[in-house]
């Protein structure tokens, strides 16, 4: 079993006040091997080796330490360093005849608080002042009665305190980075996703503004140019037997012809937001009322209030009607084709019904109610003008119901809520 490497620090990330450290312990080494040359008595190169010692293991022990934990030690590591370097803070400390290796325990407390936290790092502090106490109490009698010893004393115990706020303000300050980066990171991530995102909505609005262009031109356009063929081939058929027939044909051709333009007109200032209030009954008597008069009688039934309703139920009712009557004279071959409209408190209702051929559900021409209206139209190769209306209905929370029989006719039902039951639906 291999021992596992430590894990990358963060970017940018390093240890809390990492010059201090080396900075103590250059200021240290000067210092006891300055008093060590200045006081009297002998010199005693074994103990200054000695100290010096201690101070060049410290140095190495600290590069070692950075080098394999750049960021922070962890727990257990750090327990075993502490202790090493506490046993070495003393060794120094009992070398050194200058005093000045006391400095080394300011770095207790930096230490401990980087790897184990306030509680930690307070605790040794103090336990470095009582250590520092000992060892004064045990080497100078009477040390009370002295001011320089006490200052010293004082001295350090102020420095231990103050290396103390100087680790919690450096550790929060590492702690305030990490949690930055953290931050960047899931920024990062964020705007990643937001922009795939994006680029996903954008492809999906232009399929959809794709298929409801289509719908339009199947339903407006679609059904005028369809009314103006059907219009201008019974004026043909009609202009040598009955010129009053052809005139009306020719004439309900030209009226198409018009209203497919004023279509295209509404939908331009829809499109600017200068869209004039849409009137679904209006607008199925004058649907009617130039259908009726062809091959089939045509008739219309309004019932209920259409105020409170959204244009955009109400146009796709209208639609459905241009749809139903289109294939009722194009395919149906019908005598009668009945127009109903319901406005009730919570959906309207369309109904077109007529008296045609019909057809058998599930015989391949036709459709059964459920079925995909798309696939099966009977008389259309591709049936799209009943997919474009259950595509406009099924965005709005509605449904579309077909029934049909050989001989019997076709009923389609259409129902909408009084306003789209999806947000964003448009449908004109």
């Amino acid at each position: 079993m291999t021992a596992s490497s430590p894990p990358a620090p963060p970017t940018g990330l390093s240890r809390p006040m990492p010059w201090v450290p080396p900075t103590v312990y250059a200021v240290v080494l000067i210092g006891g091997l300055y008093g060590a040359v200045i006081e009297a008595g002998p010199i005693r190169p074994l103990r200054s080796a000695g100290f010096v010692g201690c101070l060049l293991l410290l140095i190495a022990l600290d590069r070692w330490e950075v080098h394999r934990h750049p960021v922070r030690t962890p727990p257990q590591p750090a327990v075993w360093l502490l202790i090493g370097r506490l046993a070495l803070f003393a060794v120094a400390a009992g070398l050194d005849r200058s005093g000045v290796s006391r400095a080394l325990f300011v770095l207790v407390p930096i230490t401990a608080y980087s790897a184990f936290g306030r509680r930690v790092g307070v605790a040794l502090s103090a336990v470095c002042v009582g250590m520092i106490l000992l060892g004064t109490l045990l080497r100078v009698p009477e040390w009370y009665l002295r001011t320089d010893i006490v200052t010293d004393l004082l001295m350090s115990g102020l420095g231990l305190v103050l290396a103390v706020a100087m680790a919690a303000i450096a550790v929060g300050e590492q702690a305030g980075r990490v949690r930055l980066e953290d931050t960047l990171g899931e920024l990062r991530d964020s705007h990643a996703r937001l922009a795939d995102y994006a680029a996903r909505v954008e492809r999906l609005s232009v399929a959809q503004e794709r298929n409801r262009l289509a719908r339009e031109f199947h339903d407006g356009l679609g059904h005028h140019l369809t009314a103006i063929a059907i219009q201008l081939e019974k004026a043909s058929a009609f202009r040598d037997l009955d010129a009053r027939v052809a005139e009306r044909a020719i004439t309900d051709a030209r009226w198409s012809a018009g209203r497919a333009l004023e279509e295209v007109r509404v939908s331009v200032r829809a499109l600017r937001d200068e869209g004039e209030p849409f009137s679904l009954s209006a607008a199925l008597a004058d649907l009617v009322r130039h259908v009726d008069g062809g091959p089939a009688r045509v008739t219309l039934d309004v019932t209920g209030e259409e105020r409170g309703y959204h244009v955009e139920s109400l146009t796709a009712l209208y639609r459905a009607a241009q749809e139903g009557l289109t294939n009722a004279h194009r395919h149906a071959g019908a005598a009668h084709v009945a127009v109903s409209a319901r406005y009730g408190e919570r959906e309207a209702r369309l109904v077109v019904a007529d008296d045609g051929r019909g057809f058998a559900p599930g015989d391949g021409r036709g459709f059964a109610p459920g079925d995909d209206l798309g696939d099966r139209v009977p008389g259309t190769r591709d049936g799209f003008g009943l997919r474009a209306m259950r595509e406009r209905v099924d965005l709005l929370g509605g449904r579309v119901e077909v029934d049909a029989a050989p001989g019997r006719g076709t009923v389609v039902t259409v129902t909408v809520p009084r306003a789209p039951v999806r947000a964003g639906a448009s449908t004109r």
